[in-house]
């Protein structure tokens, strides 16, 4: 996302009054560029169920195995090579099914430009061990898609509970209805909704 194009998001969430104290409170959100589509959900399979500093050390481990990450050679290694680096075989399943399924065009980066979150979503999703909450994740911080709502993240859950003095978390439908008003910038809602939560 572009300063201009984050400028113009900010300039429509401000007129939500709660969304407005909100980002007079925390930093201006970044947005890096854009990581290797393909390396992106390889780290994410790798990272699953596990704590941060024990993902990033085993995809440290994972992404010497390979002069580059691709798919031709993620699908030529071993259940044993994976292991050796702290992949288990499950895990090593999604990541061979997620190489073949780039090689075949299931899932073909070429073409996100032109196509919809929700398209690129039932793709991803067709690859074992990758579910909405990961597609999401993908679309917000690999695609920089501007109006992703990831209404099975705890902490965006939390975010609109603690925004609307909610006296219970939302329910999926409860968060599309209060979201409303943050189209098409629900992105950039969502990044300041997890800020306000790191002094909970």
């Amino acid at each position: 996302m572009s300063p201009a194009q984050l400028t113009k998001a900010l300039t429509h969430l401000k007129r939500d009054a709660r969304m407005a104290a909100l980002i007079k409170k925390h930093p201006k959100p970044t947005f890096e560029r854009g990581r290797d589509p393909f390396q992106s959900l390889c780290r994410a399979i790798v990272g699953q169920q596990l704590s941060v500093k024990a993902a990033a050390t085993i995809h440290s481990r994972f992404v010497k195995l390979y002069k580059k990450v691709t798919p031709q050679a993620v699908a030529k290694t071993t259940q044993a090579k994976f292991r050796s680096v702290g992949v288990s075989n499950q895990k090593a399943t999604y990541l061979h099914d997620l190489a073949v399924k780039f090689m075949d065009g299931t899932v073909d980066p070429k073409h996100f430009h032109i196509t919809t979150d929700e398209a690129i979503r039932e793709h991803l999703i067709a690859v074992k061990g990758i579910g909405r909450w990961t597609a999401d994740m993908f679309l917000m911080f690999t695609l920089h898609r501007p109006d992703v709502l990831p209404t099975g993240d705890l902490g965006i859950q939390k975010g609109v509970q603690k925004l609307f003095k909610l006296k219970s978390l939302p329910t999926p439908e409860r968060m599309e209805k209060l979201a409303e008003q943050w189209r098409p910038y629900r992105t950039v809602a969502c990044r300041y909704l997890w800020d306000s939560l790191d002094n909970v």
